[in-house]
């Protein structure tokens, strides 16, 4: 499998088979937000899935909110459990075909999901969707996982080398407040465009 397609992703949703999905936002990201004062900034999530972040998001006055991914199943979920959210913001596209300029990317999960091969080219594109001084902000994982099927491991060392050349590592650490599940296997980002 290089990188699994609309398809695969549609199925994972149809069949429930979602096991990265927590119900709720997480607690890195809900505390990153807390922290948020200026509630215009434009935000992108990709690869969001249900985007319990976007729900979280929305719920607590942050309206400028983009929500992005390759299947359109989760995208209707999110319509459903917030119909004000609008549904402009809810997009169903691949990320390396999206065009837009942000304020804050959050990462959860979306890194993981896609193959090895595509790091560089991802990299490459948070650069290109963040505006000057735009940050990306989230977790990856720390931990060697599968390698021919999502979600796929990774560790510090290999992500230095793809987001160095873009990015300033404001904040690059074990993250403290994981969800008990993967408590030891993450890694806070908070990356500010170079």
């Amino acid at each position: 499998m290089i990188n699994p397609d609309k398809n695969f992703w549609s199925a994972r949703y149809t069949e429930n088979e979602t096991g990265w999905d927590f119900g709720t936002i997480t607690t890195p990201l809900k505390e990153y937000i807390d922290q948020i004062k200026d509630k215009s900034i434009s935000i992108l999530i990709p690869g969001a899935g249900n985007s319990h972040e976007a729900e979280y998001l929305f719920v607590n006055g942050f309206k400028n909110v983009t929500v992005l991914d390759i299947a359109e199943e989760p995208l209707h979920n999110i319509q459903n459990r917030i119909p004000d959210f609008s549904k402009g913001q809810l997009i169903c596209e691949d990320f390396f075909q999206h065009a837009g300029n942000y304020d804050l990317i959050l990462e959860q999960t979306f890194f993981c999901a896609l193959h090895p091969s595509l790091r560089k080219s991802y990299a490459e594109k948070m650069y290109g969707l963040l505006k000057p001084k735009g940050k990306l902000v989230g977790v990856l994982f720390n931990d060697p996982m599968n390698d021919n099927e999502p979600p796929f491991g990774g560790n510090a060392d290999e992500y230095r080398n793809y987001f160095s050349p873009y990015f300033n590592f404001n904040v690059f650490e074990p993250c403290y407040n994981s969800i008990k599940k993967r408590s030891g296997r993450e890694l806070f980002i908070l990356f500010q465009k170079k």
